[in-house]
Formats: C-alpha cells, sequence, structure tokens
C-alpha cells in the first residue's frame, strides 16, 4: 500500500473526494440504466439544479471546467469573435490555448491586480465594432471566486452583465469555486448567476467534494440550442452519466456543499489570520474565498514545500498561493504554520 498522503495547501483539486459523493457514486452502480444522460439519476440531478438556479435553464453535465469553459463559449461564438478575460483567468493561463483553440475565438486578457475585471477596463478592447479587420467582443467571461481568491460582488457581476448586454454581447462565469464565492457574500447560486445576468455558467464541483463532474448552464435556452453537438464533437459526452449525476445530487441536496465551502472559507480565514502576525509574511489579496496569497522569504520556500506542498504564484515577488479545501483541519494549520516559523 502506498504511504498515505498528507494534506497540504496546494491546490483544492488536492482534496479527496467528499466521503458521502463517494458513497452515491458506489450506490449508483446497481443494475443498468439507459447510458448518456437518459436515465433516472441524471434526471433528478437536472431538477436539483434548476432549484438552485432556476427552472427554465439548460444544463449539460462535461468531465471538467476547461471542456466547460471551453465548450460553452464555443456555443455563444464564431471563430471572429474575441473573448475579454482578466489576463490570471484560467482560460488565459492554465487551458494551454484551448478556448482559442476550440472557438477560433481571440483572448483579450485585461491587467488586473485583484483578478476582477471592471467595465472601464473591458471598454478598453471595444473598438473596431463591424469593422472586419477587428475580431469582434462577444464574450466577457468572468470567475467566480476568481484565481486571486477574489470575489466579485452581485453590483459588480451586474455592471458587467447590463453593460455586455447594452453591447450585443454575453456574460460567461467560470464558476469553479462559485460555491466558496457564495458563501463569503451570504446569497445563494441563482442570485449571483441567473438573477444578476449571467448567460453561461461552468458549475464545478470538483474543488468542493465532488470528483469529475462540472455543469455548463445555459441561462437563455436559445444559446444552448446545438450544444449537444458541441459537447459530443468536445469529446465531453459522458455514457455513464448517472455517476456523474449522483454528485450534484449529493453535494447539493441538503446542503453538502454549503457546508464544505464553508469550511474551506472558514479555514482560509484562520490560515490567514495566523500568518498575518507573522512578520515576515505579507498577504497580497483579500482573502474573500479558500485561498491565501501572501509574500515569504524565497530561502524558505523550497524546504517549506517539503513539508507542506503549495504553489508558487509569482517567483520574482517570492508570492505563494496556499489554498484550503473542504477537509482541511486547523490541526493542518497549526503544524504549518510550526513550520513556517521555525523556518523564519
Amino acid at each position: 500500500m502506498p504511504e498515505k498522503a498528507k494534506r497540504g495547501f496546494a491546490s483544492d483539486n488536492n482534496a479527496g473526494i467528499h466521503p458521502e459523493v463517494l458513497k452515491a457514486i458506489l450506490e449508483a452502480n446497481t443494475g443498468h440504466v439507459i447510458g448518456y444522460g437518459d436515465d433516472i439519476y441524471t434526471e433528478e440531478a437536472m431538477h436539483i439544479i434548476k432549484e438552485h438556479f432556476g427552472q427554465d435553464i439548460d444544463v449539460y453535465f462535461v468531465f471538467n471546467g476547461t471542456g466547460a469553459n471551453v465548450l460553452g463559449m464555443k456555443a455563444v461564438t464564431e471563430s471572429y469573435n474575441s473573448i475579454i478575460c482578466a489576463e490570471t483567468s484560467h482560460i488565459n493561463v492554465d487551458e494551454c490555448g484551448a478556448p482559442e483553440k476550440f472557438t477560433g475565438c481571440k483572448l483579450l486578457p485585461v491587467p488586473t491586480e485583484n483578478g476582477k475585471i471592471t467595465v472601464e477596463q473591458i471598454k478598453y478592447h471595444m473598438h473596431g465594432i463591424d469593422f472586419e479587420h477587428h475580431s469582434q467582443p462577444k464574450v466577457i467571461s468572468t470567475t467566480q471566486a476568481t484565481e486571486l481568491g477574489t470575489v466579485y460582488s452581485l453590483n459588480e457581476i451586474m455592471e458587467i452583465t447590463q453593460f455586455a448586454h447594452e453591447n450585443n454581447m454575453l456574460v460567461h462565469m467560470d464558476g469553479a469555486r462559485l460555491s466558496n464565492a457564495v458563501v463569503s457574500l451570504n446569497t445563494n447560486f441563482k442570485e449571483i448567476t441567473n438573477d444578476a445576468g449571467i448567460d453561461i455558467l461552468s458549475f464545478g464541483l470538483t474543488k468542493n467534494g465532488g470528483m469529475n463532474s462540472e455543469a455548463v448552464t445555459f441561462f437563455n435556452k436559445e444559446l444552448s440550442e446545438n450544444f449537444k453537438y458541441y459537447r459530443k464533437q468536445g469529446m465531453q459526452l459522458a455514457s455513464k452519466m448517472r455517476f456523474m449525476a449522483v454528485q450534484f445530487t449529493t453535494l447539493l441536496r441538503n446542503e453538502l456543499w454549503l457546508k464544505n465551502a464553508r469550511h474551506a472559507n472558514q479555514m482560509a480565514q484562520i490560515l490567514a489570520e495566523k500568518v498575518a502576525d507573522i512578520p515576515q509574511v505579507t498577504i497580497t489579496q483579500k482573502v474573500e474565498a479558500n485561498g491565501v496569497f501572501a509574500i515569504i522569504p524565497k530561502e524558505i520556500i523550497s524546504r517549506l514545500q517539503e513539508k507542506f506542498f503549495f504553489y508558487i504564484w509569482n517567483e520574482d515577488r517570492s508570492e505563494v498561493r496556499w489554498m484550503t479545501s473542504f477537509d482541511t483541519t486547523e490541526e493542518d494549520i497549526d503544524e504549518f504554520i510550526d513550520q513556517l516559523k521555525s523556518l523564519l
């Protein structure tokens, strides 16, 4: 048997599957059901998702966040369009050019110090409209919570969606950590997405106790008219979809998603409070979800990583990222702080 892995602070992707989700997958592994989503498990999951996000929506399960982001935007763009996003966004930094390859669209990144973009920044790219020599802006992609652990307020989201719709554009939201943002804002899924004017949502569970299931959600059904074909072409159509569906059912029923996200956020707050008392550590971003960004002495980073793995965010600044998860414990944090102090 391999040695039991130690919890670290590298990513909420590194956490395991919540035991209740794993149990639900096992329980669904009985008998035969029709494949490709025409089964009672998927039907139940769709019902619960609509309870949270609104009844008049279209939802499609895919395997991962990149697939959700890319195919969601592919469904509403032409190759001559452009997509405006934060320079730190996952679609710009961590998807290996997949958005450009599969949509054909040009990404227009916006410089940002906190991971969020504003209407004033978006306006910089609003030129060359109806001019054939320029790609035509079509989608504004936001991330909630952002890659820097910050959270858009409801007003900030609505300002972007209003501007987009006034200019014949659409707004996509990368919701890989949407649950953490909802907890941070003390709101609900529908208010921060459907009611706020979001058009397409990539709703992620993997970082909140799921295994491999994300949902591309269209709040205007006209936008999803051909999505089932894009999903198949994009190799994101699951044959045994029941095992993806039960992950949504389990996490969204009885507020397990809320419990998990609330715990992860609380652990980030505790971690931030403890490192803030250390003079050699400077926290660089507001801690609004489950991430802590900090500058620490460069010479201790590799030694600290040997005990608790985490990622360097900006090597030039000696800035690191510490992520907490649904299974992070206060004991993990205390051990980490003790190790950090000993190295300093």
